[in-house]
């Protein structure tokens, strides 16, 4: 049965530990497939910003690493927090490799959020999650943590 809701979904932490991600009710999150030798993996550095900058106001990033896209995410759980942690200074939540594409082994975080059609092509796509925990938005992977309408989209969804 498909969930309603993100926060129907229970998903192993990088660190291999059960995240009931209705811990996230109430705030708004970003979910981004996410890669350690990807063209657009210095987009990390902007993703921590924005968990930063509106995580006081019930915003967090969410990152789900995938090998899908051009093998470029081949290291084990723990070198990829290392790599995190190290290279960009990533303290938002990580959770393990999963595969987003539809079929037998997608995850059923990926099963839920593309859902409503919008399917990761590349690494760095990005869903914005409401509070209630559903889809408001898809970003492509050449949207920046910096755009103004991903920013706008967010603020919009924080409320005022």
């Amino acid at each position: 049965m498909a969930s309603s809701s993100l926060h129907d979904i229970t998903v192993n932490s990088l660190a291999g530990k059960p995240v009931a991600l209705s811990d996230f009710a109430g705030r708004v999150t970003l979910c981004v497939n996410v890669a350690s030798e990807c063209g657009y993996t210095p987009q990390y550095k902007g993703l921590q910003r924005l968990h930063e900058t509106y995580g006081p106001r019930g915003f967090a990033v969410l990152g789900f690493p995938s090998n899908e896209f051009g093998g470029q995410e081949p290291g084990t759980a723990e070198q990829i927090q290392s790599f995190c942690e190290t290279k960009f200074g990533v303290g938002f939540p990580m959770f393990e490799k999963l595969t987003t594409q539809p079929g037998p082994g997608q995850s059923p975080v990926y099963g839920f959020l593309t859902a409503g059609g919008d399917v990761p092509d590349w690494n760095f796509c990005k869903y914005l999650v409401g509070k209630d925990g559903r889809v408001l938005g898809f970003y492509k992977s050449a949207v920046s943590p910096k755009d103004p309408a991903l920013n706008a989209a967010i603020e919009a969804a924080l409320g005022t």
